[in-house]
C-alpha cells in the first residue's frame, strides 16, 4: 500500500467541526500510530533533507507537531508562529484573511536571523492564508522561504495555486483530497 493511502486511511473525517459545513481532517489517529507517524516524518525529512534549511517555522498548534520532529530530524532550529499574544517576547504581527474576517499570527523578532532558508510548515493546506502570512513573517524578518510543508493539501480550495503565484515555490504535500 502506498504512504499516501495509508495516511489517507488512518485520517478521522469529522463532519460539522468546527461549525456547519466543515468536515475536519483529524490527524490525531495518525499521531496515535508510531509506526505510521515515524514513515510519514522519514518522508517529510527525505523531501527536504537535500536542501539547505536552517529553520522550520511551524503554524500553532497542529503544525507544532510535525514540524517540531521536522527540525530535529532536519537538525535545524525551530520557530513557532502562533496566534497574536501567546509569545512572551517582542513579536512580528501579519495579518490574514479569512473567509469570515482577517486573523493575525505572531512570531518572535529575532526568530529569523539574516538569509536563513526557512521551511514553513502547518498540517493542512485549504486557502493558504495562514502559510502565506507566515511566509511573509520570515521574509520581513530577513529570511528567505525554502519552501512549503504539509501533510494534507485540499486540493479544491486556492492554497496550492496561491503559493505558487505568491512565492514561486511549490508547496510539498503527502497527501492531496
Amino acid at each position: 500500500m502506498l504512504l499516501e493511502e495509508k495516511i489517507k486511511g488512518s485520517i478521522r473525517d469529522v463532519v460539522d467541526y468546527p461549525k456547519p459545513g466543515i468536515v475536519f481532517k483529524d490527524i490525531t489517529p495518525l499521531l496515535a500510530d508510531p509506526e505510521l507517524l515515524r514513515i510519514t516524518v522519514n518522508e517529510m525529512v527525505n523531501r527536504f533533507k537535500a536542501q539547505r534549511i536552517d529553520a522550520v517555522a511551524a503554524v500553532e498548534a497542529r503544525g507544532f507537531i510535525l514540524g517540531g520532529i521536522l527540525a530535529r530530524e532536519l537538525k535545524c532550529s525551530f520557530l513557532p508562529v502562533r496566534k497574536v499574544g501567546k509569545l512572551p517576547y517582542t513579536t512580528v504581527a501579519e495579518k490574514y484573511s479569512l473567509e469570515y474576517g482577517t486573523a493575525a499570527i505572531e512570531m518572535h523578532v529575532d526568530a529569523v536571523k539574516k538569509n536563513w532558508n526557512v521551511l514553513v510548515h502547518d498540517d493542512l493546506l485549504a486557502t493558504g492564508g495562514t502559510a502565506a502570512a507566515a511566509a511573509r513573517l520570515v521574509k520581513q524578518s530577513g529570511g528567505n522561504v525554502a519552501g512549503f510543508s504539509f501533510l494534507i493539501n485540499l486540493s479544491f480550495l486556492p492554497g496550492y495555486e496561491r503559493l505558487c503565484r505568491e512565492f514561486g515555490v511549490n508547496p510539498d504535500c503527502l497527501v492531496t483530497y
